[in-house]
């Protein structure tokens, strides 16, 4: 080949290579949607059996004799909208609080390191047990009712009236009164301590101290039963709370929403699982409804009743508060919620939730919920 024959090809080529790099060009750019949207597909694929994030509901009735768990990972942050600019009750620090009386198992005053605490917050979350409501947050539907019916039934409304009146309107008690949170922020949790104690200023009495303070404020009246009912013995919980809550509902006709709250236990294999949102500039465990429903073997039979208020009051939060709560659990559980049309169970946090997170979310619901109650006085 001659000299001349090479200078000629050669010219070919980098006149090829100089068209064909502004198509590549082109080509790379138009295919970055299409890589994140398969990449966003393989991440919202549901995990069966990782222990890596494993959300579980801890609240269980005691004669189902195990305990539910439901796994799955999420995909999306969680969607910013104006901040609530609402003025809350000035509170001490949970930790600071001494108690009058601490009970038969005080909270801890020494530590022992055990395994990791993990940061995290939920977002929107992807499934097909999933669904959004109208107007903010989510459902997760365990049940055989098809999405659609829920969603259709979730734009029905509370199905209660709301008078203006002195008498109290929300009953609040803890079936799993001694369920506790960790002390503060730090990297691991304590393997020797249960998260239970019987000193109400760290259990879920403080937490219910907190939604209550802000009803008032509002001028909603409240009945807090402060009663344990899961020490000494944990089994019977439900049926020792039910035992308790009875006579206030006969005492007071006027209530219609009873709140059953506790924490949740988000854990995984050695790790504990913080899920915090931060709101107006302070840290919040987000939190989760439980709307029960009936197969027909629970005695329920106004269950959607209860989870039409459910949707009403988880939009609330989410309007008020964006990123405050994790999907609605909707699923085959009693917890008590027959009494009344208005009966809800709310998980407030996880263990590896500290105690000013946890009050903080308290004071949060109590400010959402006074809110939606005082819209629907006639």
């Amino acid at each position: 080949m001659t000299r001349h024959k090479r200078r000629k090809i050669a010219g070919i080529v980098r006149l090829c290579i100089l068209l064909g790099f502004p198509l590549m060009i082109a080509f790379v750019i138009k295919g970055i949607p299409a890589m994140r949207n398969f990449l966003d597909k393989v991440g919202s694929i549901r995990i069966e059996n990782s222990t890596e994030t494993v959300i579980t509901g801890t609240s269980v009735q005691e004669t189902s004799g195990t305990e539910k768990t439901d796994r799955f990972t999420t995909t999306q942050a969680v969607t910013e909208k104006e901040p609530s600019t609402d003025v809350l009750t000035e509170t001490e620090n949970p930790l600071e609080k001494t108690p009058e009386n601490a009970g038969d198992k005080p909270y801890p005053t020494s530590w022992t390191a055990g395994g990791a605490i993990i940061r995290t917050t939920y977002g929107q979350y992807s499934g097909n047990t999933f669904f959004n409501l109208d107007n903010g947050g989510q459902v997760n539907n365990q049940s055989s009712i098809p999405n659609e019916t829920l969603l259709s039934e979730s734009r029905c409304g509370a199905d209660f009236t709301v008078e203006d009146t002195s008498e109290p309107l929300v009953l609040i008690y803890h079936t799993h009164t001694t369920e506790s949170f960790e002390p503060y922020v730090r990297d691991f949790y304590d393997a020797n301590f249960n998260y239970r104690t019987t000193d109400e200023t760290k259990n879920m009495v403080m937490v219910g101290d907190a939604i209550q303070a802000e009803l008032e404020a509002q001028g909603i009246g409240v009945v807090h039963a402060r009663d344990i009912h899961d020490y000494p013995s944990y089994n019977g919980s439900y049926s020792r709370s039910r035992e308790t809550i009875l006579p206030i509902l006969e005492q007071y006709p006027s209530i219609k929403v009873v709140l059953d709250i506790h924490r949740d236990a988000v854990a995984g294999e050695g790790v504990a699982y913080q899920p915090y949102v931060e709101i107006n500039g302070k840290e919040s465990a987000q939190i989760m409804i439980i709307s029960g429903c009936d197969d027909g073997t629970l005695g329920m039979p106004d269950f959607m009743k209860n989870f039409h208020f459910a949707c009403r009051l988880q939009e609330q939060f989410e309007n008020d508060y964006s990123g405050l709560t994790r999907p609605i659990l909707f699923d085959y559980r009693h917890y008590n919620q027959d009494l009344t049309t208005g009966s809800l169970l709310i998980e407030v946090g996880s263990h590896g939730n500290t105690l000013e997170q946890v009050q903080y979310a308290g004071q949060l619901i109590g400010s959402a919920l006074g809110r939606l109650l005082n819209s629907m006085k006639g």
